[in-house]
Formats: structure tokens, sequence, C-alpha cells
């Protein structure tokens, strides 16, 4: 057994040594051809570690999110000065996630008609999940230098009584984060960012996506680190996390799933099997089954974590 164990292990090796022979040649063969080829101006930054990566991954056999998942998840949120997150399939899923985290029960209960401030001119995913999760958008100018938000529009809503905001910091620029963040808190707004352009991008000593109460990232090949697809939601308090994470599965209740979970006798949190609807108070149910919220699924897969995770190191050089 343990021969054969080895000499499985070798013939990975092997594998792999080969997928990175591979993709180094690949990329010396490479020429560009002044006048001829196209100018690529953005791309993904690879080189042999990513595939190594993703390929081992698969080897490994476990193809929905895992150990790589939950290593980003710990990761990521630092670079959004965040300190909890849930990876997602795309940074447009980030944004209707945490838009719709703010109708949940547990969080801020806002109902449809919720009025929310948002640019006029800007990238559809930003502006779909208001209407998605059946609220109102109110459309603020931008100002043509910066293309970023009118803070004298932003204001006027907000003396109206609007009480949530949300746009992207266009091409990693902020507005003036100073006088915006005084509105937000002299008018009490929910701030969600969106921060799929400006990944590595601050203000004032502070990094983008670190003054709302959600952020979001993307990772598609043409933004700064990328797993093909995928997107990232960031916030500060495990609650909003929890949510966040509920409707990325189906609205699932619980945070008990992957291997590990399953495991435990009684669940991550340790509340797994237990009295959860009220209307049936003698009746244990698997939390894991009970669904809090009308969710998505929204997750990506482990190989694009990992792939993730072999990105995250190379952000200083790329940002």
């Amino acid at each position: 057994m343990d021969s054969t164990v080895d000499n499985m292990s070798a013939i990975k090796d092997k594998i792999l040594e080969l997928v990175s022979e591979y993709v180094e040649e690949q990329r010396q063969l490479k020429t560009w051809t002044p006048g001829k080829d196209w100018v690529q101006y953005a791309g993904p930054y690879f080189n042999d570690y990513e595939y190594v990566s993703s390929i081992e991954t698969i080897l490994d056999g476990w193809l929905v999110l895992g150990k790589k998942g939950i290593q980003f998840e710990k990761e990521f949120p630092r670079l959004l000065g965040k300190t909890h997150g849930v990876l997602t399939n795309s940074g447009s899923s980030s944004n209707l996630i945490m838009m719709s985290a703010l109708k949940s029960k547990r969080l801020y209960n806002l109902p449809e008609g919720t009025r929310v401030i948002t640019p006029i001119a800007g990238f559809p995913t930003t502006v779909n999940p208001i209407l998605q999760c059946g609220f109102v958008p109110c459309f603020t100018d931008i100002e043509l230098d910066t293309l970023n938000l009118n803070l004298d529009q932003v204001e006027d809503w907000a003396r109206k009584g609007v009480k949530v905001i949300t746009f992207a910091h266009v091409l990693g620029n902020p507005p003036n984060m100073t006088r915006l963040m005084e509105i937000v808190k002299q008018y009490d707004l929910i701030l969600l960012e969106d921060c799929c352009d400006a990944l590595g991008s601050s203000y004032a000593g502070r990094p983008l996506g670190s003054f709302g109460t959600f952020a979001s990232s993307s990772f598609y090949p043409a933004h700064h680190i990328t797993m093909g697809e995928g997107g990232f939601v960031a916030c500060n308090d495990e609650k909003h996390e929890i949510v966040a994470r509920s409707f990325r599965e189906w609205g699932r209740g619980c945070y008990c799933v992957g291997l590990k979970a399953n495991l435990l006798k009684n669940g991550s949190c340790g509340n797994r099997f237990s009295n959860w609807l009220p209307s049936l108070p003698n009746e244990v149910f698997d939390h894991k089954y009970v669904y809090d919220e009308i969710g998505y699924n929204l997750k990506p897969i482990e190989v694009q974590a990992a792939m993730g995770l072999a990105q995250i190191e190379k952000l200083p050089e790329i940002a």
C-alpha cells in the first residue's frame, strides 16, 4: 500500500513538473509584432504558479469550495480593510449579495421600495441589484473630471431621507471620501462600496473597501487579480458575513457546510441539530437544511480559489 501511495505521489509530482515546463515554454514562444498584433491593455498576470496550483487542486479530487476557499476567505478581506468575507462566482454576484443582505430580517430588514443613491453613469451590475431587490434607484449626476459622484446631489438625496448609497470607485479612483463619510455619518447612510476596479487603491492611507458596511471585489481577467471569474463580499461583522454566506448558498440558515463541518457531531456552530422552527418547538431539525432567506447559488469552485491564492501573493507586484 505504501509503495502504491509513493508511486502515485511521484506521478503527481511529475505531472505538475510537466505543467510548469509547458507553461514556461509556451510563454517563451510568445511574440508581438508592432502594427500587426493587438496591444493587450489588460489580462491575467500569470506564470506557471497559477496553473500548477489549479491542476494540483483538480488532482486532489476536491471540486467544490474546500480548504483553498476557506484560506482565501481568511486572507483576502484585509486587502479591503475588512476582517470577514465570502468568496463568490463574480463581482456582479457580490453586488447582488450585499444588496440582498440589506433585506434580511437578521440585519436591516429593508422593505421593497427602499430608495438607494447611485450614480447615473456606471456599470449595470452596480444598479441591477437595486432593481432585483425591489428597491428604487435615486440617480445622482457625476463630475465630468473624475466620473465620480456629485456629492452635492448625494447630500440632497440624503436630506430627503434616502438611507442607502452604493457606487463603484471609477477606475480605482475614489470620490472625496472625507466629505462622503461626513454625509454618511450625518444622515446615517448604509454605504456599499463596489471595489471591482479599486483593489490596492487607498484614500488618506485607508484601503478602498474599508469605508462601507459591505465592499465587493471582482476577479474577472481585466481586473487586478483573476480566477477567470470570481468575486468577493467583505465586511467587518461576523453576523453580516453569515447573512452574506446564506444568500450565496440558496438562503441556507447555517454555515455548517463542507467536509470539516460534516465530520463534527453538531456542526461548526455547535448547534446544527436543534429546535430551529418556532412553530414546531418539539422537533429537532438539521439547520443545514433550514433556509432563512430566499437566496441564490453563487459559489465559485476550489480551482478558482487555488488560482486566487497564487494571485494574492503577486498583488504587490501587479498593483
